[in-house]
Order: structure tokens, then sequence, then C-alpha cells
């Protein structure tokens, strides 16, 4: 399929260094949140208000698997949350090359502090609760990589470079 597809905690960078990403390697994108408002005329915000985050994890299996229908050569972003899932994790082996685009805490918190737009950040501690995410996630995010790519200190630039010289050489084998 070819296809490069970009996991992380929220605020890794999936979105920019997607669209980045799709310039250097002409290709297009696809961003699994972005298709699901698409689909559910809302937000994500007014998805998980309304019905929930298992509704919502629902439609994210639900677009991968059109996904792996009909993806092939693009750059896909997906939600920080779609790699728990363990039927997800398989679906992102059989779609493309998967990077796990890895930040620390600290630098998550800095980038999403003053984003009213993320459901699971409302809370009353919110840099104690991505410490406590990334730590559940990291393993689901681990076991859906080919690659991790530390992004904390990095400028997009060699995020992109190493991104790219992975694709390269997994074309060169193939």
């Amino acid at each position: 399929m070819g296809n490069v597809i970009l996991i992380g905690f929220m605020g890794c960078g999936k979105s920019t260094v997607g669209l980045r990403l799709s310039y250097r390697l002409r290709r297009t994108i696809i961003d699994t949140d972005r298709e699901i408002e698409k689909e559910e005329h809302r937000t994500i915000s007014e998805i998980f208000a309304a019905d929930g985050e298992a509704y919502f994890r629902d439609r994210e299996t639900a677009i991968l698997r059109k996904l792996r229908q009909s993806a092939n050569n693009q750059i896909i972003s997906v939600g920080g949350g779609l790699p728990v899932r363990k039927e997800n994790r398989a679906l992102l082996h059989e779609l493309g090359q998967v990077f796990y685009l890895r930040a620390e805490g600290g630098t998550i918190y800095e980038r999403v502090k003053d984003d009213k737009t993320r459901p699971l950040l409302q809370v009353d501690d919110p840099l104690k609760k991505i410490e406590t995410l990334i730590e559940e996630r990291d393993p689901c995010y681990r076991e859906s990589a080919d690659v991790v790519i530390t992004v904390d200190g990095k400028s997009f630039s060699q995020i992109l470079d190493e991104i790219e010289a992975h694709v390269n050489e997994r074309d060169k084998t193939i």
C-alpha cells in the first residue's frame, strides 16, 4: 500500500508533520479525526459530549477499515487514542509503515495547554492527565510502530528527514 502512518499522543505534531511530509513526498494526506468530523458533521468535542468516547473510538475503527480498502501511497495521521484498541493496531500495520512521534509530557503540555478543544484535557490538572495517558498509551504506540521518532527538541525539518530516510529505505526493499 505504501502509506505512511503517523501516530502519537495529542500535540506531538502529527498534523503538522503530516502536512509538511505530504508536500515533501508529494502525497495526499488523510487525517482520521477530520474524516470523522466530515462524516459526522460535527466536531470531535461535540461527538464526545453527545455520544461519548466509546462511540468515537468505534468511528475511528470504521475509518481505518474504510482506509484499508481505499488508501494507497498516502500520508495518514491518526487521533492520539486510536492505537489503544488492539484491532486498530492490527489495521494500522495492514495500512502501511507506522511512525510513532514520541514526545515527553512537558512538551505536550506546553503545546496544548491553551487548547480548549481537546476533551480529554478539560480536567483540573491537565499535565498530570497528559503524563498518565502517555504512560498508559506508550506500550500501544510502540506495538503499533515500525519506527519510533522522538520529537522533543527537534525541528520539523529534522523529523521529516528521519521519516523520509525510513520511507526511502523501505521503498528500496519492496
